[in-house]
């Protein structure tokens, strides 16, 4: 979405957030909460990042209007964890998160599980005690 909703009059103008900046602050709540492995760019077919700060909205899609929002987060989850919390306390996060920042009311935060990360095993260093036969 790239255009500028009209947010609040004032005496002295007017104050418009661009619906990126909503992306950037729903993108920074959800890769606050432990077990998110990063964002997936699942809305256009872009290549997972993983902790990745770089494009803080990536793997988010946002639907601003005058006085509402509405979120959609797309993450790879580490494994080992509940999906189902993790997903409650992204919605939980970035809701606050943008009603705190921008005055906005958040109707709903939908979160996509696009992947599951595990991490890589660590290497065996080759030396005489790990050997089976001497």
């Amino acid at each position: 979405m790239s255009t500028i909703a009209e947010f609040e009059k004032t005496d002295i103008g007017t104050i418009q957030i661009a619906p990126e900046v909503i992306e950037v602050i729903a993108g920074l709540a959800t890769v606050e909460v432990e077990g998110v492995a990063g964002m997936s760019g699942g809305f256009a077919g872009g290549i997972a990042e993983l902790l990745g700060r770089k494009n803080l909205s990536k793997g988010v899609k946002v639907e601003v209007g005058q006085r509402e929002a509405a979120v959609d987060v797309s993450i790879i989850i580490q494994y080992g964890n509940k999906i189902p919390e993790i997903a409650s306390q992204i919605q939980q996060n970035v809701k606050r998160s943008i009603e705190m920042m921008t005055g906005l009311h958040v109707v709903e935060v939908n979160v996509h599980i696009h992947d599951v990360y595990f991490k890589p095993a660590e290497k065996l260093e080759d030396d005489d005690s790990q050997l089976r036969v001497k």
